[in-house]
């Protein structure tokens, strides 16, 4: 069995790093490799497990050390657990949506986007979007909808923040993803993907038109929330593509519009 410790008061300093510490402080952008992460409920913990993400310790309510959480206390032996009654753990915002526990993790250095990008005819290309609830939305669809990788533009929500891989239901570690250096187009051109702006323009095509399909390498782009893609990046792209409008409505949220646009443009075999 794990090393147990049963915590009784919230200000214990072994919890700093769920109730404390901030996703950015998490992060550690000064020192990478020591970067972590905290992953909510224990379906998002095993599947970090699954994907070969190191665990540091765990926060869990008491009840589940013989219930739902026994099983990942069984793949984590020797990792420091901390326990407490639920009155205590209901002061950490938003514990009530993490179905009983928590794992503070070691993140892993990023591939690079040449390497990410190998082998894939599919790939998401997100500008800016900065809502974490958005980016996990989007990946959950991205994995469940034929996409082969996600790629962030600097200006994006961190997929490893506690929301976003929780909205994401784990499939942040199931789908490959990476950092884009800056803004630009011209790496994922070089690598031969033909890029696809998701924008209501007046020169847009239907999603559904045919030369899409065709496409041996796609990479589809959405942008930020409210504001879209910036006229340059759409300028900058081989298609701009809407998905029909019907009762007035003029666009979707970000994460619908991706799920609409990954299910026309992923790979269908993925499904077969």
């Amino acid at each position: 069995m794990s090393n147990i410790i049963q915590i009784t008061d919230f200000l214990a300093p072994e919890l700093d790093v769920y109730a404390r510490l901030s996703e950015v402080q998490l992060l550690n952008r000064e020192f990478p490799e020591k970067g972590l992460f905290i992953a909510e409920s224990p379906k998002v913990i095993e599947r970090a497990l699954d994907a070969g993400y190191e665990p540091v310790s765990c926060l869990m309510e008491k009840r589940h050390i013989e219930g739902e959480g026994k099983r990942i206390l069984d793949r984590i032996k020797g990792v420091p657990v901390f326990c407490a009654e639920f009155d205590v753990l209901t002061q950490l915002t938003g514990f009530k949506l993490t179905r009983g526990m928590l794992c503070a993790m070691k993140r892993k250095p990023l591939c690079d986007v040449k390497e990410i990008c190998k082998n894939k005819s599919r790939i998401v290309i997100l500008d800016r979007v900065m809502n974490p609830t958005n980016v996990g939305a989007i990946i959950r669809s991205a994995a469940a909808l034929g996409m082969d990788a996600v790629l962030l533009t600097p200006g994006c929500s961190d997929p490893l923040y506690r929301r976003a891989a929780r909205v994401s239901m784990g499939t942040v570690f199931q789908i490959d993803w990476t950092f884009l250096s800056d803004d630009s187009l011209d790496e994922i051109k070089a690598l031969g993907f033909k890029t696809v702006a998701m924008a209501l323009k007046d020169d847009s095509v239907p999603i559904s038109d045919q030369r899409l399909a065709g496409e041996e390498k796609l990479a589809v782009i959405l942008g930020t929330e409210g504001d879209g893609l910036s006229d340059t990046t759409i300028s900058d792209c081989d298609y701009t593509v809407r998905i029909p409008m019907y009762h007035g409505v003029d666009s979707l949220n970000v994460a619908a519009a991706s799920a609409v646009a990954f299910y026309q443009l992923g790979n269908k075999q993925s499904s077969e």
